[in-house]
């Protein structure tokens, strides 16, 4: 069995990313991209589907690990009862092929450790062979090879490798594993100790960069570190998490796969950055959005692949068990295929904010989205799957409205404070009357409150971005009521639900039952009290997410509030977006500007 989630460290080299159990194990690593096949899979499996282990012999115990200062270079501390070691886990941000480097460190006493590589192609489906090379182990399977430098001898045993040696205090021992094409020659092995000081180099002098965050800067700062880690650097596109299938409610059938970029976190990854000082990642991120999205804007997805890839077919790999059952295990995503309006208004939203942020003008980020308003114009009218992917039939909701209003309150903001030209009077006017329609259709005078969609009586925490986005000021009555309603009825051990996942909603989401409380929606609520000048009650919710971070500050996309655990896919980009944003939120009032 898997470890818990929240038992896991990330490192990564800015294009994939390994998870690592406390306890020695890495559990996760997809090569050579994060939306790659994996070759450590037990993480969805068990260890015949992938898994790379180092641990002490017989009985240890780890009292500790940790981040390096502000590094991704993780240490894991491991006792028993003749001494301990230190393993120093990291993969260095890369130039051509990807290492993961494992460096055991002898603390005090002497340790004797055993190692144990189960090497699995294709989410732990192929077997590769595996061979001597001069010294060094290869494993070949199709298009992918790895190769594992190390002065230990290993030996080959039930299609594993494994090795045991001892370390005594002072003595390190490096691990290197080297993805490569097949087709290729073996890739000169890197110094361990020398990838060590360049990868500590790298983080630290980025993290750097950080502007002060004031009480909560640990926090906002392995958040940005955490979204850093989750960028493929060639494009500079930020997955939504490493991970595919982690569910989110234990043992049911909601596992995505969230290993692409989703569109939705076009503006709080611009608004993060921006706020924390990072413009060349925001620039960078500004470019990847344009050149997804380039096209005609009825062809917009809602999300693409790291370098922009519109075709990502959803796929059930049966022969993977599920983490603690939970299947099917699901790899793409057919998500990509729907309507989602609300990307539209994200989509100008974020190329706004970076313009009154400070990112420079863009004539060909402008012709783009003029385009879109052209489509927009009309496709507001039309119902959509909205923002949580449902897999029921279209709806008129009431959050893709608003963000199509977003889409032309920002396209007429840009003309009058950046003198942009464009059918100005034209926008306002379509602006206003999305505006009169969400009033009129979205807001139910019984409850006192917004509504999902247009009819319905049943809550959603998207109505939380109503204020935050300028649609009605926070201290609006109706913003007021849909807060409280959403207090009542959404709230969970002082969590936010999406909405009620129950049998009442399948007919909307197509889903069975049951899944966590939503820790960007939690967030979100956050900045909502503070704008209603609630501040007291805003940061005692923000610490109390805060104390759902695992050891080392990692959040994931849902919480359990029954096993009290963390559930969904992992480390997730957008809880920490949310959470830098809330932050800055709390320092000095609202990041975007409205």
């Amino acid at each position: 069995m898997a470890a818990l989630i929240e038992d896991y460290g990330l490192v990564g080299d800015l294009q994939t990313a390994a998870l690592v159990s406390r306890h020695g194990c890495i559990d996760w690593l997809c090569l050579p991209r994060f939306d790659s096949g994996a070759v450590f899979a037990s993480l969805l499996g068990d260890a015949e589907n992938g898994q790379w282990t180092i641990q002490p012999h017989g009985e240890f115990r780890s009292p500790g690990r940790r981040y390096r200062d502000a590094t991704l270079v993780l240490e894991t501390d491991l006792e028993t009862s003749s001494g301990a070691v230190r393993l120093l886990d990291f993969m260095p941000p890369r130039e051509t092929t990807p290492d993961l480097v494992r460096i055991v460190e002898g603390v005090r006493g002497t340790v004797d450790m055993r190692m144990e590589l189960v090497l699995r192609f294709d989410y732990g489906s192929v077997v590769p062979w595996v061979r001597n090379l001069d010294g060094t182990l290869v494993g070949i399977a199709g298009p992918d090879a790895v190769s594992l430098h190390t002065p230990v001898e290993l030996e080959g045993r039930d299609l594993r490798t494994h090795a045991s040696f001892t370390v005594r205090e002072g003595e390190r021992v490096p691990f290197v594993l080297t993805w490569f094409p097949s087709n290729e020659t073996l890739p000169e092995a890197v110094d361990a100790e020398q990838a060590l000081r360049d990868t500590v180099a790298f983080w630290e002098e980025w993290a750097a960069l950080c502007t002060d965050c004031g009480p909560w800067h640990e926090a906002v700062h392995r958040s940005l570190i955490t979204l850093k880690a989750l960028t493929y650097a060639p494009t500079g596109g930020i997955v939504a998490a490493p991970t595919t299938s982690l569910p989110e409610a234990l043992g049911g059938v909601r596992n995505w796969d969230y290993r692409y970029c989703w569109l939705r976190d076009a503006t709080l990854t611009l608004l993060a950055l921006l706020g924390s000082g990072y413009v060349e990642e925001a620039g960078a991120w500004r470019s990847w959005l344009l050149r997804a999205v380039a096209g005609s804007p009825q062809d917009m997805q809602i999300m693409y692949g790291v370098a922009g890839e519109r075709r990502l077919p959803e796929l059930e790999l049966p022969w993977l068990a599920g983490y603690e059952g939970s299947t099917p295990v699901r790899v793409g995503n057919a998500a990509s295929r729907q309507l989602q309006l609300d990307v539209y208004g994200e989509l100008v939203d974020a190329l706004y904010q970076a313009r009154h942020h400070g990112l420079e003008a863009s004539d060909d980020a402008w012709q783009l989205t003029q385009k879109a308003f052209a489509w927009l114009e009309t496709a507001w009218r039309e119902p959509d799957e909205g923002i949580w992917e449902v897999r029921g039939p279209r709806r008129h909701f009431t959050h893709s409205k608003v963000m199509a209003w977003v889409a032309f309150d920002r396209a007429v903001k840009t003309v009058e404070r950046f003198g942009r030209s464009g059918p100005v009077e034209r926008w306002r006017a379509v602006r206003d009357e999305i505006h009169a329609e969400v009033l009129r259709e979205g807001f139910d005078e019984r409850l006192g409150s917004f509504v999902q969609y247009y009819g319905s009586d049943r809550l959603d925490a998207n109505l939380l971005m109503i204020p935050l986005v300028g649609f009605l000021p926070a201290d609006d009555p109706r913003v007021v009521g849909t807060v409280d309603a959403i207090r009542r009825e959404l709230v969970r051990d002082g969590l936010v639900e999406r909405y009620r996942a129950d049998a009442e909603n399948v007919d909307v989401d197509g889903l069975p039952p049951g899944e966590g409380a939503f820790l960007p929606c939690s967030f979100w609520l956050v900045e909502v009290l503070a704008l209603q000048g609630r501040k007291d009650e805003a940061v005692e919710l923000f610490h109390r997410l805060l104390s759902l971070r695992n050891d080392l500050g990692l959040l994931s996309e849902q919480y359990d509030t029954e096993q009290r655990r963390l559930v969904g896919n992992f480390p997730q980009a957008f809880t920490h977006l949310a959470l830098v944003e809330a932050a800055l939120t709390l320092l000095g009032g609202p990041r975007r500007e409205r």
